[in-house]
């Protein structure tokens, strides 16, 4: 994983590397530059795939043609091995499978890429910038002068005066000769697969797979995995523990004042025991949580509260895996593909797809973002194997009814139903874990209104008031929203960046027609009709 900054149009290497220095922790192994007809590309690197050689930027044509990219392609083997037999390859980087791709394909190559990424090429006079289908990899644009710059982070347009700041969309690429293209778009909502057993083993295939792929690392490097005691990462452990013997699995906590620990440090336990996975804690306490919350603040590059409240035990979790791995596996994606928030429980089936869909659609700022920025900056790849594209696809055809599941009258509703029973009697997991009551992040860690507190404590209602009226642009809705928002502003003081700033601002569902308003995307507010 890695740092990527660049310009077009102009030869300006002062400011990339003023770009670079905001990215070390993208990239603590290397660091790279190259320049060619004004285009600047720059480069901050943790080595993953060929350690030894995979140097960026990787040039080809006598230097006409590169590429940076920050990402990781799990089929890039196959892909290097159809074009070896017509370019010469350097390294044995995935990253230089892309490039030859482009040359022979040009920028529809995106197309046949299966990973996450964000890249740029140069060749020529042209150029080229790409995001992945659901944004797992950050890319941001802005201008100087009306020429245009790149970045992995908010920060780095900040720090080099970057006007004009956007967040470049997932599942696109931007041409000079087309402008920006739509490559990807998540599937409609379809709901056809209705039989259990159908969709048990499509389940069970195609995420078994998903996890297996993101195993992808040279030899030297470690893979670990989250393992909160829920399903989705302990699930997601269990599969990788077949593969990797002793895996390294991470969780954290708190202990209240008569030293009772939180539900997932318990829960944890009880998974890595069964997958017999080496185990780590880390048990945190509320000054702690209070101490980190500037750096989580300033490294998250948001001040939405439902973000920063999950971002906290996030960083924490890093913090202790980056001990052990380099690569480590999440569970982020499986609430938005199957169903597995409370509020969905209130919402009719036919809109239940719908809702999931658009969930998956407002990742990338999101919970994607906090995934990206609380790893990377203690230099930890996170990989979602949920958020595979077949994944994603085959989530979209499974009919709701099987998402969230009322066996009995008296029962309440079930989320993830079919999730759980696609492994249930497999033996990846215990059935304590497999079916154990869906908890929030925050709540499990045991850190859900620590924020809030503070916050309340803190902000009066004058400054309350006060700091929502100086901020038009900001979406403050709240003290806890305040507070987190002071404290951005250090960091990050242009109003140019807070449209690229991803905001949960809840959800409305109206019954009389059928439509679902509410956003996770800036400021933008759509409902069923519009999308």
């Amino acid at each position: 994983m890695c740092g990527i900054a660049g310009c077009f149009g102009v030869d300006d290497p002062e400011t990339i590397r003023k770009m670079l220095d905001a990215l070390p922790h993208r990239g603590p192994d290397d660091r790279g530059m190259y320049s060619y007809n004004n285009i600047v590309f720059g480069h901050t690197r943790l080595s993953i795939v060929d350690i030894k050689k995979g140097h960026q930027p990787i040039l080809a044509n006598d230097g006409q043609t590169g590429i940076i990219c920050n990402g990781e392609i799990y089929n890039f083997k196959k892909l290097r091995k159809k074009l070896a037999r017509k370019y010469h390859f350097t390294t044995r980087s995935d990253t230089e499978a892309i490039l030859h791709l482009y040359q022979e394909k040009g920028p529809e190559c995106v197309k046949e890429l299966d990973g996450m990424f964000a890249f740029a090429i140069f060749d020529g006079d042209d150029f080229m910038l790409a995001r992945d289908p659901i944004g797992i990899k950050p890319l941001y644009y802005g201008y100087i002068d009306g020429k245009l710059y790149f970045a992995s982070e908010l920060g780095a347009m900040s720090l080099a005066g970057v006007e004009e700041v956007h967040e470049f969309p997932a599942g696109h690429y931007f041409t000079t000769r087309e402008g920006f293209v739509q490559y990807y778009r998540v599937p409609e909502a379809q709901g056809h697969i209705d039989d259990v057993d159908e969709a048990c083993e499509k389940i069970r295939e195609t995420f078994i797979n998903a996890v297996k792929k993101r195993l992808l690392a040279d030899k030297e490097i470690h893979v670990g995995s989250f393992c909160s005691g829920g399903i989705d990462s302990s699930l997601v452990a269990a599969i990788a523990a077949d593969e990797i013997p002793h895996l390294h699995t991470f969780v954290v906590g708190m202990q209240d004042k008569n030293g009772v620990e939180s539900d997932d440090l318990k829960a944890s336990r009880i998974a890595a025991k069964h997958i017999g996975s080496t185990h780590h804690e880390l048990i945190f306490t509320e000054d702690d949580y209070y101490q980190v919350l500037p750096t989580v603040i300033n490294k998250l590059e948001s001040y939405d509260p439902s973000l920063v409240r999950c971002a906290v035990p996030c960083y924490f979790t890093c913090k202790l895996a980056a001990d052990y791995v380099t690569v480590v596996l999440t569970g982020e994606g499986a609430d938005e593909l199957f169903s597995g928030y409370h509020y969905m429980k209130h919402y009719p089936m036919n809109v239940q797809n719908r809702e999931a869909r658009r969930c998956i659609k407002n990742l990338h700022n999101i919970n994607l973002q906090r995934a990206d920025r609380m790893g990377m900056y203690f230099g930890l790849e996170l990989r979602v194997p949920f958020l595979d594209v077949a994944m994603i696809d085959l989530a979209m055809k499974i009919s709701p009814e099987l998402k969230i599941h009322q066996s009995r009258k008296n029962e309440d509703k079930i989320e993830k139903w079919i999730l759980r029973m696609a492994f249930h009697g497999t033996g990846y997991l215990p059935d304590d874990i497999l079916w154990r009551y869906k908890v929030q992040y925050t709540q499990g860690a045991g850190c859900e209104d620590l924020g809030e507190r503070l916050a309340n404590n803190e902000i009066g209602d004058e400054e309350y008031e006060r700091i929502r009226a100086e901020n038009p642009k900001a979406t403050i809705n709240s003290k806890e929203a305040a507070y987190y928002f002071k404290i951005f502003r250090q960091f990050h003081p242009q109003d140019s960046v807070l449209g690229s700033i991803g905001i949960w601002t809840g959800f409305d569902f109206d019954e009389e027609k059928e439509t679902v308003r509410g956003t996770m995307d800036g400021a933008l507010k759509h409902s069923w009709e519009e999308i």
